[in-house]
């Protein structure tokens, strides 16, 4: 679980995020959607300690996260995943060698141990055939399976997702939301994701926080979304749904 109690975040004078509190359950995808500039990925970074809120508390579980140093921070941040919106895959290194990174940097496993688990997690993520190819080799799905095998290769319980359908066609993207969704059950991880992707939410949003101007307008399941009142999320999901059908015609 990750719970935001009062969280306030403002850049150069302006409030990005206005006293927002929710919770995130563990063991279910939590999705945070909004307009872009509405303050859905400042959320995401500030919760995942990207950046320092203003006053609030950010919890993991029962651990008050927001109020630790750096060196107690390292030890929870062992237990968090993250996929970045392009993947941020060095081109440099293999896909072997991206998926082995965490375990480099935050383990002291022997070499075999490390391969041992970077093969599990390819495999995981149908990428067995690619162990030794470069990102620049990679289809876009590729490249976001491989940051989804790189992001749980440390068995993480908290995995953050900013825009993980990002450039990708929709058949792509619903492999992608099922793998994540599938991860999340399997690992029972609290898992956050970030998107404006309404087959997203309608496909794997068992929670759904819906930001407005950096406020908490909405929050609810996919199955009460089409029975609200709220104009600004009827709007929202409206406009969204359009766009999907024009980038599918062209």
């Amino acid at each position: 679980m990750i719970k935001a109690e009062n969280i306030i975040k403002s850049f150069e004078g302006r409030t990005i995020l206005n006293n927002i509190s929710t919770e995130f359950g563990t063991g279910q995808t939590n999705l945070i959607i909004g307009r872009s500039g509405s303050g859905k990925t400042v959320l995401l970074k500030s919760l995942v300690g990207l950046h320092e809120v203003d006053s609030g508390a950010i919890y993991y579980d029962d651990i008050c996260f927001s109020t630790l140093d750096f060196r107690t921070r390292k030890a929870i941040r062992k237990d968090v995943g993250m996929i970045f919106q392009g993947g941020a895959l060095l081109d440099a290194s293999t896909v072997v060698e991206n998926v082995k990174l965490p375990l480099d940097l935050f383990t002291e496993q022997s070499e075999e141990e490390k391969l041992e688990r970077v093969h599990y997690c390819l495999k995981r993520v149908n990428l067995e055939h690619a162990h030794h190819l470069y990102p620049s080799e990679l289809s876009g799905g590729m490249v976001k399976r491989a940051a989804i095998a790189r992001a749980i290769v440390m068995n993480p319980r908290y995995l953050f997702c900013d825009e993980p359908n990002s450039g990708l066609d929709p058949q792509t993207s619903i492999v992608i939301d099922n793998l994540i969704y599938d991860i999340t059950k399997e690992y029972n991880i609290t898992t956050i994701i970030n998107t404006h992707d309404m087959n997203s939410v309608m496909e794997i949003g068992e929670k759904i926080v819906f930001i407005h101007e950096g406020n908490k307008w909405w929050e609810g399941t996919k199955d009460d979304i089409f029975h609200t009142e709220n104009r600004e999320l009827d709007d929202f999901v409206f406009a969204s749904a359009m766009a999907k059908r024009a980038k599918i015609a062209r």
